[in-house]
């Protein structure tokens, strides 16, 4: 029971597992200093969140300090002064905001049977089409997590909605406030297409991080969207909860078997509610190598080698189940962080899967 109700524990406050080391203000950009770590250590654009507040972009360049350290340059003008000692979380978050991915957005709230979940309409920077982006983000993570993918949305030419769900910090809370692992989160994003098809959308692409991804994957071959779901772009997909929840053991140092010691606690109906879920999960409906002959639309994976939490081996049997229609691009990359280890090759691969939508 415990491993299920940590997976479905309410959206709490973040961790700050880092300190600031060290600060260099004597150069041109002022330089960090972080303990050596594989998240630290690799190339790539990342953010730097501190408790007090303050988001710290970093550059891509890593230099190796000694002694256990290493230092990146600060880019732009970070909101709270660094200071030493201070704690931070390390995030592949890179935009606070529509207006801080320079986009331009409304504050929305679409109609829930939970109640109105809260989401930014954010328009194209040119053109203007008649399917729009869907951008749902994963378990844990803010709806800004996907600005990362709003803004080649936004350069396409495709309006864009990032939406919230229920139990997710930000969307309407229900229950005892946990997470259904997309079950009943579904319905929350399924509203936000409705609302979208309301709007003057004729077609929809589905952008879905992490969790968010086993939800898009669940609209997409349900029937309501069968024609009007026209792709699909995955990041770091969940396809699979039993082979993520074992990833997750092993990364905390459990055996991979014990992960299997959850499944009932999250589908026998009495266990889950012991659990503190109102309705069971329900994992089978989330396993896409079974269900892969229902994919009826081109899919886009985006996917580390280095990701812990959803094995990239998963996607690529999906791939070859059904390569008529499943497209993987493989980074060196943590979960949810391929943008950040290269933002152009992400960027060049995700407009070129959507280059076929534009006159939709």
């Amino acid at each position: 029971m415990g491993i299920a109700r940590r997976l479905t524990t309410p959206v709490g406050g973040r961790k700050y597992h880092l300190t600031i080391r060290g600060v260099d203000d004597s150069g041109e950009r002022p330089i960090v200093a972080l303990d050596h770590t594989p998240q630290t250590a690799a190339p790539g654009r990342y953010c730097l969140l501190l408790e007090n507040g303050g988001l710290v972009r970093l550059s891509s360049e890593v230099e190796d300090l000694g002694l256990g350290l290493v230092g990146r340059d600060v880019l732009g003008d970070p909101r709270v002064g660094l200071r030493v000692g201070e704690r931070a979380s390390w995030s592949g978050i890179y935009f606070s905001s529509p207006e801080d991915a320079g986009l331009e957005a409304s504050d929305v709230a679409i109609p829930t049977d939970a109640g109105p979940a809260p989401a930014w309409l954010i328009r194209p920077r040119a053109g203007s089409s008649t399917t729009w982006a869907i951008h749902i983000h994963g378990l844990g993570s803010p709806r800004a997590g996907t600005l990362r993918g709003v803004q080649v949305a936004a350069e396409a030419g495709f309006m864009s909605l990032v939406v919230s769900y229920r139990n997710d910090g930000e969307g309407p809370r229900t229950g005892s406030g946990r997470s259904t692992l997309g079950a009943t989160e579904v319905d929350d994003v399924r509203a936000a297409v409705d609302y979208a098809l309301a709007h003057g959308a004729s077609r929809v692409i589905l952008f879905g991080w992490s969790m968010g991804a086993g939800i898009a994957l669940q609209l997409a071959v349900g029937p309501e969207l069968r024609g009007i779901a026209a792709a699909l772009v995955l990041e770091s997909p969940v396809l699979d909860w039993v082979s993520t929840i074992k990833a997750n053991c092993r990364r905390s140092g459990l055996p991979a078997w014990t992960g299997a010691l959850a499944v009932p606690w999250l589908d026998n109906r009495q266990l889950s509610r012991i659990t503190g879920l109102g309705t069971p999960v329900g994992l089978r409906r989330f396993d896409w190598i079974t269900r892969a002959n229902e994919l009826t639309a081109p899919t886009l994976i985006l996917h580390g080698s280095a990701d812990t939490s959803a094995p990239i081996g998963v996607a690529a049997h999906l791939r070859d189940r059904r390569p008529d229609l499943v497209q993987l691009e493989r980074f060196d990359a943590d979960h949810t962080m391929t943008w950040n280890s290269d933002p152009e090759r992400w960027r060049a691969a995700v407009a070129t899967a959507l280059a076929d939508c534009v006159g939709g």
